[in-house]
């Protein structure tokens, strides 16, 4: 998990436009320095009872595969690298790639990480310790204006996931575990939990990163369910993505021509709206629908 708000894993767009000084990273102990780029939007974690606090959420131990979204300056990374002893790490920003391979214990991946294939990362590494069962843990200081499609993109590869901690905006945060018939129950609280059990373990606050971020932030803890109900998950995600489309109406208006033009013969409740409806009925009706 990178020391900033939004990791250089991918990009995203401009925000501040203040001139910043470099700041430190390190180089198994050296410092290095690094000029936060305005294109991906960097900001540093540099609160040391923050970084000890996720540090402890996440509990990583020796030996587990380990990858993180986003390095940055090693804020994290150097913690955990202590900690599980080899560490993989996903990293866009070209300068911050190049750093982080000084480091002895770091695998870096320079690359956007919507474009990683997480399950060929856990083949590889299940080889590696010679661990055919070997899941991931994943953790990362998401980039807020594209956390969405990382969160889907990662969802594609939920069957060699372990569990999953990342930084992100508290409002995200917020619509990942809402309840029904609240305002931020969404399309993103349905398909994340469906496939995950998540609690919000860590509220970090703008004045832990330098410089501040405009919004607050929090760590979500995710753990795949066990057994989740079978369905596809391209139909569940049309299905949600249809409902919520209006989510201010009424489904008949939506997902009731939706149904009716798949030729769906069963019960449905159109006579609600989108946010009433649990995610077990949302997933009882694409499996209906499949």
């Amino acid at each position: 998990m990178a020391g900033r708000t939004s990791n250089t894993a991918t990009h995203r767009s401009d925000r501040h436009t203040a001139r910043h000084e470099p700041h430190d990273t390190h180089r198994q102990g050296r410092p290095l320095k690094h000029i936060p780029r305005k294109r991906f939007g960097q900001h540093f974690l540099s609160d040391r009872g923050i970084i000890d606090g996720i540090v402890d959420a996440i509990d990583p131990r020796p030996g587990q595969p380990m990858v993180e979204i986003g390095p940055g300056l090693a804020a994290l990374t150097q913690p955990l690298v202590e900690r599980v002893g080899r560490l993989t790490v996903i990293e866009l920003d070209r300068d911050l790639a190049l750093r982080l391979r000084l480091h002895g214990q770091l695998d870096v991946i320079e690359s956007d990480v919507l474009k990683v294939d997480f399950t060929a990362l856990a083949h590889t590494l299940r080889e590696a310790a010679g661990q055919p069962d070997l899941k991931l843990r994943v953790v990362g200081n998401l980039p807020y204006n594209i956390s969405t499609p990382i969160l889907f993109h990662l969802l594609d590869h939920v069957a060699v996931v372990e569990d999953q901690h990342f930084m992100l905006q508290k409002e995200v945060i917020d619509r990942m575990v809402a309840s029904p018939a609240t305002g931020d129950y969404g399309r993103l609280s349905v398909m994340l939990q469906w496939r995950y059990a998540m609690e919000n373990v860590l509220f970090v606050p703008p004045e832990s990163f330098d410089p501040p971020p405009r919004v607050d932030s929090a760590v979500v803890r995710m753990v795949p369910r066990a057994e989740p109900a079978q369905v596809s998950l391209p139909l569940l995600e049309e299905l949600v993505q249809v409902a919520f489309s209006q989510r201010r109406k009424l489904l008949r208006h939506t997902l009731g021509r939706w149904l009716e033009a798949r030729g769906f013969a069963g019960e449905f409740n159109t006579q609600r709206r989108a946010e009433e409806v649990p995610v077990a009925e949302y997933v009882a009706l694409a499996q209906a629908c499949g």
